[in-house]
C-alpha cells in the first residue's frame, strides 16, 4: 500500500479532527493558556479526551499524581490497539517505525488500518496519520487564535456548543447500542452522586474521573461481554 493512499484514507479523519480540536483550542485559551501553549499540547498529545480530560483537570489545579493517574486510565485503551494492530504489520514497520506511528494511533486511525486487507506497511501508515496530525495541530491554532479574538458572546454560545457536540457523538452508537447507553447514563448518574453526596463531593475532580471510568468501564465489561463469535464476526 502506498503512502498516496494513506493520505486519502486518512482526509475524513484530518476533517474530523479539525473541528474537534478547535473546540480544545478554544477551551484552551479560555481556561488561561496562551495560543501557543494550546498548539504545543495538540502537537506533543494526540488524544482528545486525554487533552480534554487534561485541561479540565489544571485548571482545577489538581496535582501532577491525579494528572498522571487519569491520563493513563484514559489512554490504556490505545495500549490495547496497538498491541491488536501489531498483527497486521509487515516487516517494514521495526521498532523506530512502531514507535512513531504509535504517536497517532487513535481511535479512528487503527479502525482504518485494521479493516485494510492484508497487512500494512509503514509507507501507508505514515500517509493515514499524516492529515489527522495537521488537521489536529491546525485546529487546536484556529480555534485558540478564535478565543482571542472573537467577541464573549459568541465564545459563551461556541462554548454551548462543544456540548452539544459530545453528546452528537455518544447518541448515534447509543441508538444501536445498549451498551453505550447504559454506560453514558452510569456515568453520569455515578458523576452527579460524586458530586452532591455528603462525604463523596469533597473528592478532587481529577479522582471523580477515574472512579467513573474504571467502575463504568469494569461494569459494562461484565455487564455486557463481547463473545468470541462477535469478535470474529467484526473481524476484518
Amino acid at each position: 500500500m502506498t503512502f498516496r493512499k494513506g493520505l486519502r484514507d486518512g482526509l475524513p479523519i484530518g476533517l474530523g479532527y479539525l473541528s474537534v480540536s478547535f473546540a480544545f483550542g478554544m477551551m484552551a485559551v479560555r481556561a488561561g493558556f496562551t495560543v501557543a501553549q494550546a498548539v504545543f499540547i495538540s502537537a506533543t498529545n494526540v488524544t482528545s479526551a486525554g487533552q480534554f480530560a487534561g485541561l479540565t483537570l489544571i485548571s482545577a489545579g489538581a496535582s501532577m499524581y491525579e494528572l498522571g493517574l487519569t491520563q493513563f486510565v484514559i489512554n490504556l485503551r490505545y495500549a490495547l490497539m496497538s498491541l491488536s494492530l501489531s498483527q497486521k504489520l509487515d516487516n517494514s514497520m521495526t521498532t523506530l517505525h512502531r514507535m512513531l506511528f504509535a504517536f497517532c494511533n487513535t481511535d479512528e486511525v487503527f479502525a482504518v488500518a485494521s479493516g485494510q486487507k492484508g497487512l500494512v506497511g509503514r509507507r501507508y501508515l505514515y500517509g493515514l496519520i499524516t492529515l489527522p496530525i495537521a488537521g489536529w495541530v491546525l485546529g487546536t491554532l484556529l480555534g485558540a487564535a478564535a478565543g482571542t479574538l472573537l467577541p464573549e458572546l459568541i465564545i459563551n454560545a461556541l462554548g454551548v456548543a462543544i456540548y452539544g457536540m459530545f453528546i452528537a457523538i455518544v447518541i448515534p452508537p447509543a441508538k444501536n447500542d445498549r451498551a453505550v447507553r447504559v454506560a453514558a447514563v452510569a456515568a453520569a448518574a455515578l458523576s452527579c452522586v460524586l458530586y452532591y453526596a455528603p462525604g463523596l463531593k469533597n473528592i478532587s475532580s481529577g479522582f471523580s474521573i477515574i472512579i467513573c471510568a474504571v467502575a463504568v468501564s469494569a461494569f459494562c465489561a461484565w455487564r455486557f461481554p463481547i463473545r468470541v463469535d462477535e469478535k470474529e464476526d467484526a473481524a476484518p
